[in-house]
């Protein structure tokens, strides 16, 4: 039997099992930390015994791990950190567990690991209505891209948090006073017949395609601060068709879906840039829905630009996907299709 009592737990015991399984078992001090540790009717350790191949049993604030050496020790750090975050009065969500996993299976197997002094060292963003944390590596480089660039791209599948994780600096920086408005843009709006068709005066014409942003908004701000910001239009619903002619100064500004712009578009958008301004260019380039033969503009300012001072380019994949983990599955299963069709070309 090997102790492997850390910080938070009582003790930890290692025993060898036949044919090289071990058994762990963890004792939580806070019977209420642990009962959300382990997540209503158990879903989070369902989520570690699917990822990690171990199976985890739980009674009272007690939890068994079985399996082989190297997963167990995964699932046991897992745990621990997870732990440490609801010490220190964090939330914790199925995404920040699907997070704390990856960076486990990333890190390997290391025994000497210290849950109390490990935060991931992955980047915050605080607000005043909750604090957001990086929860893969290409994340935590998204956020820092994000706090040290005035032009950042980020080019990736669906559910990898581009969007969010923009909105979110974006309300950073305005709660901060460092920008006076918010300008939220997505190139699927048209200024001509298909925006006519719709019903109301402009923002209800343009919220139906804008709902990812009102949504990453609202979850992140106090509702009557949206709708106050909106009315005043410190938040700005700007389509890109508008935005010619027109400077951005002091504002923090988000290009949605930018896989579907061409290439004066873009070129317009990110002229548009002005003094104190910051802007954030988000999309999927395997999900381009312009016709066919027409070059993206974010493949194409994406290559253009490449090394430019001061602006980054952060690339997420299959791997970062922090939806529901079948979306992940399903982003891989397509991208091993997309790639075959350019083998067989």
């Amino acid at each position: 039997m090997r102790t492997l009592g850390p910080p938070g737990t009582d003790a930890g015991s290692l025993v060898t099992a036949p044919d090289n399984a071990v058994q762990i078992v963890l004792s939580f001090d806070d019977n209420r930390l642990a009962s959300a540790l382990f997540g209503q009717y158990g879903q989070n350790l369902a989520l570690i015994e699917r990822r990690l191949g171990v199976v985890a049993t739980s009674r009272g604030n007690h939890v068994t791990l079985e399996g082989t050496r190297e997963a167990c020790e995964q699932a046991r750090r897992v745990l621990e950190s997870l732990y440490e975050r609801l010490k220190r009065g964090d939330e914790l969500v199925q995404g920040d567990v699907d997070g704390v996993i990856r960076l486990a299976l990333a890190q390997g197997s290391l025994f000497d690991f210290d849950p109390a002094a490990a935060r991931e060292n992955f980047e915050e963003i605080n607000l005043r209505k909750r604090r957001v944390r990086a929860r893969t590596p290409a994340q935590d480089a998204y956020v820092r891209a994000l706090k040290r660039h005035a032009l950042v791209f980020s080019t990736g599948p669906a559910g990898t948090g581009k969007t969010w994780l923009a909105v979110a600096h974006a309300v950073q920086l305005f709660e901060r006073k460092e920008v006076d408005r918010i300008v939220l843009s997505r190139p699927a709006v048209e200024a001509g017949e298909r925006l006519g068709f719709l019903p109301g005066d402009m923002r209800e014409k343009v919220d139906p395609y804008l709902r990812p942003i009102y949504d990453a908004l609202y979850d992140l701000m106090d509702a009557r601060i949206v709708e106050r910001a909106l009315q005043t239009t410190e938040i700005e619903i700007a389509p890109l068709a508008f935005m010619r002619g027109r400077t951005l100064s002091n504002a923090a500004v988000i290009l949605d879906e930018a896989q579907n712009t061409t290439a004066m578009q873009m070129k317009m958008l990110l002229t548009r840039l002005g003094e104190n301004s910051r802007m954030v260019v988000t999309g999927d380039p395997s999900q381009v829905d312009l016709p066919s033969g027409q070059t993206s503009g974010l493949a194409e300012a994406v290559r253009l630009l490449e090394g430019v001072e001061g602006i980054a380019h952060v690339t997420f994949t299959a791997a970062d996907v922090i939806r529901h983990e079948l979306v992940a599955r399903i982003v891989e299963a397509y991208d091993k299709a997309d790639a075959a069709k350019r083998e067989r070309r």
